[in-house]
């Protein structure tokens, strides 16, 4: 109960004040830059194209992984290990607040919370396992997005994030030390109605430890306005299909990761390790449907296959870059799985 009050309470405190990484385009501001300027004003394009998807305004979620092998390497005195993971699940909380709203500027601001709990056959005898085993992942965070429109065909994207993440609970949290810091900003061009791409760069965590990437932003609706491209490259890709304004499917792609400070608790790794980084990252792909079952209430079913991108563990958090060759203190490797999630959410209008 004490945890999912500190959860609750985060998220009402973001919603007055202030919702995995920065290279996504949630925010929906299209419902307050319609308006038409009188005379010879300037006139600002607008963030959405036609059709897209729905801005999540608050989220509640529930993420499952079905069963897979953790193949982790010797650490801190115990020897390697491969341990069989029945399964891996967790509640995601996000929201998003659009507290700026007017033709020539848009910011949104928000928080976010995510569990990954590892139900693991037996006793771990590795001490990273032992540790997964009996704390999980959690991640909290809040960020902000910039929607900065120039004119009627440009635009500026710019978007901040900052994560705690390891195995802490809400009677240790980390030190604020800990913090990580994702970032994006995107120069892009709105064509018309159906179109808008931009380009960028991002500081992201994205493949479990930082690193800077270019990014290419495209979001496109078909003359039809049947089916449509959302995407974020390298971070996610959606082909989108639209059957109604209330229903709407999706097949592509996301990236997802972070790093995470593994403290020495209960002296899981018999003091000889007190600074572990767990550099995970996964690629799902997958098919989603969203669909609204009371005017702004959605629910959203995805399910796919998600691919390990890393699991190595470095000591400390450094930046290793593309061409870094300094050797991880942990490689290690898990199974692919199958996995489902499903969330209720409220939308824009």
């Amino acid at each position: 109960m004490r945890a999912s009050g500190l959860i609750a309470a985060l998220l009402l405190f973001s919603g007055v004040i202030f919702g995995q990484d920065t290279l996504q385009v949630e925010e929906d501001f299209s419902m307050y830059a319609d308006a038409e300027l009188a005379g010879d004003a300037k006139r600002f394009c607008t963030s959405k194209v036609f059709d897209q998807s729905p801005n999540k305004l608050i989220s509640v979620g529930y993420d499952y992984q079905a069963p897979y092998d953790l193949n982790l390497a010797a650490v801190a005195g115990s020897s390697a290990a491969t341990l069989r993971t029945r399964m891996n699940r967790g509640l995601r909380l996000a929201a998003n607040v659009p507290v700026i709203s007017k033709t020539n500027i848009l910011l949104s601001i928000g928080a976010n919370y995510w569990e990954h709990f590892y139900d693991i056959e037996g006793e771990a005898e590795n001490a990273l396992g032992r540790s997964l085993q009996d704390y999980g992942l959690r991640t909290a965070g809040v960020n902000f997005t910039i929607f900065k429109p120039l004119n009627e065909n440009n635009f500026v994207l710019v978007q901040g994030q900052a994560d705690v993440n390891g195995n802490f609970d809400f009677e240790e949290l980390p030190a604020l030390r800990h913090t990580r810091y994702s970032g994006t900003a995107v120069y892009g061009w709105k064509k018309h109605d159906r179109l808008m791409y931009g380009f960028g760069i991002s500081r992201t965590y994205r493949i479990g430890e930082p690193n800077y990437i270019p990014v290419f932003l495209y979001n496109y609706t078909f003359p039809s306005r049947k089916w449509g491209v959302e995407a974020v490259f390298p971070a996610r890709g959606h082909l989108r299909r639209n059957w109604s304004p209330r229903t709407m499917g999706f097949f592509g792609y996301e990236l997802e990761g972070q790093s995470y400070r593994i403290a020495n608790r209960d002296n899981v790794f018999n003091g000889n390790l007190n600074s572990l980084e767990l550099r995970r990252s996964e690629l799902r792909i997958r098919l989603m449907i969203e669909r609204s079952i009371k005017d702004f209430i959605w629910i959203s079913v995805q399910g796919g296959f998600r691919y390990n991108w890393s699991f190595n563990a470095d000591d400390k958090d450094f930046f290793r870059g593309f061409g870094g060759d300094q050797a991880y203190l942990m490689e290690n490797s898990i199974a692919n799985s199958l996995y489902f999630n499903v969330s209720l959410n409220l939308v824009s209008p």
